[in-house]
């Protein structure tokens, strides 16, 4: 057993919590902090530095978790979250099981893990990684790479007519859906946004799949014909 003390009102206070029990709001210590952040990052959630400040970083590495765990995603690690993930049997980040989607060669969505898989002819996974979409936007169902609306399939450089470029877009639905990278400004090449942002639901997108860079370069060369998209909650 565990006793950890807290400062309230000016009184100490006493919180008790048992190996693999639920801790309640408020109660991790800054070491449990470091230790939750250190085992983030070994399952490939990427919490960043190793400080004991749950920061944003830290909170999508949770998001990360909680999504690949099926756990609710509110970024806290307070509750069962902690506990979840100190344990063996916490799944990866990075490494997910591809959900029911037919067969053949295409790329996975799902919105509720928001992650992506991209599976060959073999049904081999020969990408996956984490996503910003927007599932208000972009509905369930099957589609096709191609061109859309009279809007041509790919273009290497594609902006949004104002101060963005979205490099690699690889259209896939009616009308201006695509995958690309992570939006850069045309004035000095930065991201809207980190990758750490990636696979969470922090940030929502105008439609699009937002990926990091390596996935929009790999998304590019799997598409050079078409290519089946389903997308799944």
């Amino acid at each position: 057993m565990k006793v950890l003390t807290k400062l309230a009102a000016g009184a100490a206070t006493v919180v008790v919590a048992v190996a693999g029990t639920t801790l309640p709001a408020n109660a991790l210590t800054v070491a449990q902090n470091k230790a939750a952040q250190t085992r983030l990052n070994a399952l490939g959630c990427y919490a960043g530095p190793v400080d004991g400040k749950i920061g944003q970083m830290t909170q999508a590495a949770t998001i990360r978790f909680q999504a690949a765990n099926k756990m609710t995603q509110n970024g806290s690690l307070a509750g069962t979250t902690y506990s979840r993930v100190m344990a063996a049997s916490g799944k990866r980040c990075d490494v997910r099981a591809v959900p029911a989607s037919g067969g053949g060669k295409r790329i996975v969505i799902s919105q509720g893990q928001n992650y992506l898989w991209l599976i060959d002819a073999k049904g081999k996974v020969v990408r996956q990684g984490g996503i910003i979409d927007n599932p208000s936007y972009l509905k369930p169902g099957t589609y096709s790479t191609g061109s859309k609306c009279g809007r041509a399939a790919r273009i290497k450089r594609n902006t949004d007519g104002a101060s963005l470029y979205l490099n690699n877009f690889v259209r896939f639905a009616p009308c201006g859906i695509g995958f690309h990278q992570i939006p850069t400004y045309k004035s000095n090449g930065a991201q809207i946004h980190g990758d750490w942002l990636l696979g969470t639901n922090k940030k929502a997108s105008h439609g699009c799949i937002r990926v990091q860079k390596s996935m929009s370069d790999a998304i590019w060369n799997f598409t050079t014909t078409s290519t089946k998209v389903v997308v799944v909650r």
